[in-house]
């Protein structure tokens, strides 16, 4: 009678589990359907959805103009959002389906296949100078840096290093723009919003820098 009542029991649990994963699996399949007719009827104003990366998982969000936002794991993915929705539209849903391109791009960068991003950027969460600064950024190429001084220089103002610094700090689309790429003259990191081990972790990857030695 035991020996039954156990295997009374362990079938039980597996019928439970089975059920709860075929939950889940529909309530995915449901998301992704809701996703995707959200994005057909135009509901949908910005996609979101979280990318593996070195650092740990990224908060990416796009809009249909492009890549608006990339997220370091320490910014609260419900800030950023409620950022994003008082900013851009209230529209907002997760839909990995749609950032699919910029985490296949992000996987190749890490892994360091892949140069160059290729993605489509929405640049409306930068002000017009910042525009210039990380458009300057932007063109610097993978493996190389330019000083504060010379970013300014190029955005068109040569005596505005801090204010350029400032817009680089404020990137919200780092790595993709590449404000790592910006020390202070004479090779100093200088600072970085995601952390200096990070902006060293980078230039060390395009191989801009050396690595430190431990």
């Amino acid at each position: 009678m035991n020996v039954d009542f156990f295997e009374d029991e362990d079938s039980t649990v597996r019928a439970l589990r089975r059920s709860a994963t075929a939950r889940r699996d529909e309530s995915a399949e449901a998301a992704r359907g809701l996703a995707e007719r959200a994005a057909r009827e135009e509901l949908l104003d910005v996609a979101y959805a979280t990318v593996d990366s070195p650092f740990g998982p990224l908060l990416a969000a796009s809009t249909p103009r492009g890549l608006v936002r990339l997220a370091f794991p320490e910014e609260s993915e419900e800030e950023v959002l409620e950022r994003l929705a008082r900013r851009l539209s209230p529209r907002i849903m997760r839909a990995p389906a749609r950032l699919q391109a910029v985490a296949r791009e992000l996987d190749e960068y890490f892994s360091g296949r892949r140069h160059a991003f290729e993605t489509e950027l929405d640049w409306t969460l930068i002000g017009p100078f910042g525009r210039k600064v990380l458009g300057v950024a932007a063109a610097i190429p993978y493996g190389s840096v330019l000083s504060y001084q010379e970013v300014a220089g190029e955005a068109g103002s040569p005596r505005g290093s801090r204010a350029a610094g400032n817009a680089l700090g404020s990137n919200p689309i780092p790595i993709v723009i590449p404000c790592h790429r910006v020390l202070r003259t004479g090779g100093n990191l200088g600072g970085y919003g995601g952390g200096l081990p990070r902006k060293r972790w980078l230039l060390e990857l395009e191989g801009a820098l050396a690595p430190e030695l431990s």
